[in-house]
């Protein structure tokens, strides 16, 4: 099997704008499952242009044969004068929206157009789709990198959300905390190419489960399992998510229990936000699913050249087959990160790290 060929662009954040075409001296990326993911980036030193070259401004697109296969802002970069190297490191594009707030809908400018003008709340009872359409057009509109919500499908999940704007909610953990509770799904940004020739980011949902790992993987036949971790941290017989304060001294609240053959374990959560049980509900639930068994989590590297590392989605479901002394699994996990370093020559080396799927599966359907 052929290396594949790969290419670092160098992008303006805002437009999709290419810039450049990188020279490298190494990649490495990954994806994680409702979060950012990292890439690194190595480049001659005198190939970075300080002009054009920007933290904050600047986004890298790393293709594939092409094709774009990851894609986020540019936040640090570290020159090394010695060795004559750039190396940056950028985080998915979801690592933007940690930057955007839910202050409200901007009414009005000031007189030097710099200042808002007046700012309302959010409030939004709604399929869990409509409020991630919601958070993300507020950033598109007050200037942001245009993500794509058009592969936004309703669900059929209603879900409540009001915050006022001393609240200032941060959008990625709103999106986040939607999409981690009981009833909630995996969320991606797909980068891609734009008919006019520049690059864009899709934001994509689906509920949890719907993806496969491609085959079944087991140690020392398709790929190296090189450590197995148990946590049995978060094991709960009793779960209790709190709301917020209501003026009282008195909080919402929900509570779900596991029947475990453990001494009684109680786990709390509060979200400071969210205001009636109802809203806590899922929240307790996705605590006591979490809390249901001790956390299995594997971490191997897939045999060279057997795989097409793009068919390995974060959220994606398969079997891992292990027997080896203390460590026996036959079960299925869910691929919680992918991670691919590629050399100069363009060999791929692929890293997956997994977590039990019974922590990943919903208590109910509403």
């Amino acid at each position: 099997m052929p290396a594949a060929r790969y290419e670092v662009l160098q992008t303006i954040a805002k437009t999709g704008q290419v810039v450049d075409s990188l020279p490298l001296t190494g990649i490495q990326y990954g994806e994680t499952l409702n979060a950012a993911g990292t890439a690194t980036v190595g480049i001659p030193l005198k190939a970075a242009d300080p002009d054009t070259l920007e933290p904050g401004k600047s986004a890298l697109v790393i293709t594939r044969d092409d094709e774009p296969v990851w894609g986020g802002m540019l936040w640090t970069a570290t020159a090394d004068l010695e060795a004559g190297t750039l190396s940056m490191n950028a985080s998915g594009w979801h690592s933007y929206y940690s930057t955007c707030y839910l202050g409200g809908f901007l009414e009005g400018m000031s007189d030097n157009g710099r200042l808002p003008g007046r700012w309302l709340g959010y409030k939004g009872n709604k399929d869990q789709a409509l409020l991630l359409r919601d958070w993300i057009e507020v950033a598109n509109d007050e200037g942001g990198i245009g993500t794509d919500t058009s592969g936004l499908n309703t669900t059929g999940r209603i879900r409540s959300r009001s915050w006022g704007f001393s609240e200032f909610k941060n959008t990625a953990e709103a999106i986040n905390e939607l999409a981690d509770e009981d009833g909630g799904f995996d969320f991606r940004y797909e980068t891609y190419w734009r008919a006019d020739g520049t690059v864009g980011n899709r934001f994509l949902m689906s509920g949890r489960g719907r993806n496969v790992i491609p085959s079944a993987l087991v140690h020392r036949e398709n790929c190296n399992v090189t450590q197995v971790s148990y946590d049995g941290s978060k094991l709960a017989t009793r779960s209790f998510a709190f709301g917020a304060d209501l003026g009282t001294g008195v909080k919402p609240y929900a509570w779900k229990s596991n029947d475990l053959d453990t001494p009684a374990l109680t786990h709390v959560a509060t979200y400071s936000d969210l205001k009636s049980t109802g809203d806590l509900i899922p929240k307790a639930n996705a605590i006591a699913a979490v809390g249901r068994q001790v956390i299995a989590i594997p971490t191997l590297t897939l045999y060279p050249g057997m795989f097409d590392p793009l068919s390995f989605l974060p959220g994606a479901i398969g079997t891992v087959q292990v027997d080896s002394g203390y460590v026996r699994l036959l079960e299925d996990f869910v691929l919680t990160e992918r991670r691919v370093d590629v050399d100069v020559n363009g060999t791929e080396t692929v890293a997956l790290s997994l977590a039990s799927k019974d922590v990943f599966q919903n208590g109910d359907s509403s």
